[in-house]
C-alpha cells in the first residue's frame, strides 16, 4: 500500500516472462540455437531469414519442454494446441509476422507460491505459451554522428517460452522473488539457461494503481529493458512513485510502454498504447495443430526432477535444517545435489546426520561459495569435490583440524584437486592438542601482552579473545582453540588469586 495524505493505492503487478529453450535446433528449422558465440548472421536458413516459399516445422522438444514447465507451474495442459501469425512490422522481424499462440496455448492456468518474510501465498500463471524468438538490432552511430542499425539474424527463430503471470504481485520484492523462483524452476528443468544478463531470460512489468477498496485496475503501464533482479526491482519502484505522484497532483495516468534507463534510475516513455494494438492474430496455415496427448503429458511428467520447493522441505525434514539453510541450498539443482551427495557418503542416522547435514551445509553455502564466486567456477566444475568435503567434516569432527586450519586446507584442497588429508600429511597440519604444548605457548602469549594481561585482572573479558589469537598465532593455527581458551583462563585466574 502507497499512501499520500489521506489517499492509500495499492499497485498491481503482473510479470511477462520469455526465456530461450535449451534445445540443440531452432523453433522451425534445423539451424543451431546456440549462436551466441557465432559471427553475425552465420547461423540461418531460409527458413529463419524468413524467404517465401519456406515451410516451417515444429520443433518437438520445444514443445516437451514447455509441457514439463506447465506441469512444474501447476497448469492445465491443454488436449489441442496451435500457432498463429502475430502481425506486426518491425525490422527484427524477418517475415514481417511472428509465429506464436494465441487463443490456444499449450499451458493455461496454473500458480507459483512466493515468499516474501514470513508470508507465503500463490501467485498466479495466465499461462505458457511458445513462439520463435525475433533478429537482433545494434543501433550504432558513425564518425560523421549519423545514427544507423546493423541487423543480426542468428537470434531469429531460437524457440523462445512465454510465461504471463496474473496480476496478484503488489510489491516490488514479490516481483523479485516471483523472477527468482521461476529462474530457479526452469534451470532445475534444464529448460533454459534462464540468464537475464544474457538474454535467454527477458521480464516485461505490467504496473497500474488503485484504490484498495477498488476491483477494477488502473491505468497500465508496460516497463521494459530490465535486464537483471535488481533492475526490476529499482524499476517498479520508480514507477509505482511516480504514477502515485500523478495521481495525488490530480494528472492522468498514460496508458504506455516506458524502458528502464539503468543509469539514470528512471523509466522513459517509449510508445503510447492508448490504442490496442490490432496484431490480427489468425491461425498459421503451415502448421497443424498439435495434439497433446495424455501419455505425452504423462512422458512429460515422469521427466520432471524434484522441484525446488518440495526439496527444500524435504531437506528440512530429512536432514533437520532450518528453512533458511534449505532454502540457500536448494536455490540451484547443482548446490543441492552437491549437499546431498556429500552427506549420503557416510552412513549415519538421527541426530548425527542432522549434525553432519548442518556442517556440510555451513561449508557449501560459506566457504565454497566464496571460493566459487572469486574462481568464477561453477560447483560442478570444482576440484572441491562432495568426496573431499567430506573428508575436512571428518578431520575437523575427529579433532585433526581446528576451523582455522580446516579452512587453509579447504583452500589449498579447492585450489589444487589434492585431498585434504593428503595436505594435512604434506604439511604437518595436524591440530596441537597436546596439553604441555598449548601451555607453553600460552605462557609466552601472557608473558609478552601485558596490557591484555592487565584488561582482563581489571574485568575486561574481551581481552580473553585477544589473548587466544595470539596463542594461534604462536602455534600457526595448530592448537586446539577451546584447550587454549581453558587454558588461558586457568592460567589468568591463576594470577588474580595472586
Amino acid at each position: 500500500m502507497i499512501t499520500e495524505n489521506t489517499v492509500t493505492y495499492e499497485s498491481v503487478i503482473g510479470l511477462e516472462v520469455h526465456a530461450q529453450l535449451l534445445t540443440r535446433s531452432k523453433m522451425f528449422c534445423s539451424c543451431r540455437s546456440d549462436y551466441q558465440s557465432s559471427p553475425p548472421n552465420t547461423v540461418v536458413c531460409p527458413v529463419c531469414l524468413g524467404m517465401p516459399g519456406m515451410l516451417p516445422v515444429v520443433n518437438r522438444k520445444a514443445v516437451e519442454f514447455v509441457i514439463m514447465t506447465g506441469l512444474a507451474l501447476n497448469c492445465t495442459i491443454s488436449p489441442v494446441t496451435k500457432f498463429d501469425r502475430k502481425n506486426y512490422p518491425y525490422p527484427d522481424l524477418m517475415k514481417g509476422y511472428q509465429i506464436s499462440q494465441y487463443d490456444q496455448p499449450i499451458a493455461n492456468e496454473g500458480w507459483m507460491n512466493i515468499q516474501v518474510g514470513a508470508t507465503k501465498r500463490r501467485a498466479g500463471i495466465t499461462r505458457v505459451h511458445l513462439e520463435e524468438d525475433v533478429a537482433k538490432l545494434f543501433h550504432r552511430t558513425d564518425r560523421t554522428g549519423e545514427n544507423y542499425s546493423l541487423l543480426d539474424v542468428n537470434r531469429s527463430g531460437v524457440p523462445l517460452m512465454e510465461i504471463v503471470g496474473e496480476p496478484d504481485l503488489h510489491l516490488p520484492e514479490e516481483a523479485r522473488q516471483y523472477l527468482i523462483n521461476l529462474q530457479t524452476i526452469l534451470r532445475y528443468l534444464n529448460v533454459s539457461t534462464a540468464n537475464m544478463e544474457e538474454g535467454s531470460f527477458r521480464c516485461d512489468a505490467n504496473i497500474s494503481l488503485r484504490l484498495p477498496d477498488s476491483t477494477e485496475l488502473g491505468v497500465k503501464v508496460e516497463v521494459k529493458n530490465m535486464n537483471s533482479f535488481r533492475s526490476v526491482y529499482r524499476a517498479l519502484e520508480y514507477e509505482i512513485e511516480r504514477q502515485r505522484t500523478l495521481l495525488c497532483s490530480g494528472e492522468r495516468v498514460i496508458q504506455e510502454t516506458r524502458g528502464w534507463e539503468e543509469e539514470q534510475g528512471i523509466t522513459v516513455s517509449q510508445r503510447s498504447k492508448e490504442q490496442a494494438h490490432d496484431y490480427r492474430y489468425f491461425p498459421d496455415p503451415d502448421l497443424t495443430p498439435l495434439t497433446i496427448s495424455e501419455k505425452w503429458v504423462e512422458k512429460a511428467r515422469s521427466h520432471l526432477p524434484e522441484l525446488p520447493e518440495p526439496r527444500q522441505n524435504r531437506l528440512m525434514e530429512d536432514y533437520g535444517l532450518s528453512e533458511y539453510d534449505a532454502s540457500l541450498l536448494t536455490a540451484s539443482k547443482a548446490t543441492a545435489d552437491y549437499f546431498e551427495n556429500a552427506v549420503n557418503l557416510v552412513e549415519v542416522s538421527g541426530q548425527t546426520l542432522h549434525h553432519r547435514a548442518k556442517q556440510i551445509g555451513n561449508w557449501v553455502v560459506g566457504e565454497l561459495a566464496r571460493l566459487l564466486n572469486v574462481s568464477g567456477k561453477e560447483i560442478g566444475g570444482s576440484y572441491m569435490t562432495p568426496a573431499f568435503l567430506s573428508e575436512i567434516i571428518d578431520l575437523v569432527e575427529s579433532k585433526v583440524l581446528s576451523t582455522t586450519l580446516a579452512k587453509a586446507v579447504f583452500e589449498e584442497s579447492f585450489a589444487k584437486g589434492k585431498s585434504p588429508r593428503s595436505i594435512v600429511r604434506e604439511h604437518g597440519m595436524t591440530q596441537i592438542t597436546d596439553a604441555s604444548t598449548i601451555e607453553v605457548a600460552v605462557n609466552s602469549a601472557l608473558t609478552t601482552n601485558n596490557d591484555a594481561v592487565n584488561d582482563y585482572l581489571n574485568g575486561k573479558e574481551t581481552a580473553l579473545r585477544f589473548l587466544t589469537g595470539q596463542v594461534m598465532k604462536i602455534t600457526k593455527g595448530k592448537a586446539n582453540p577451546e584447550l587454549v581458551q581453558k587454558t588461558l583462563q586457568k592460567s589468568l585466574e591463576g594470577m588474580k588469586e595472586k
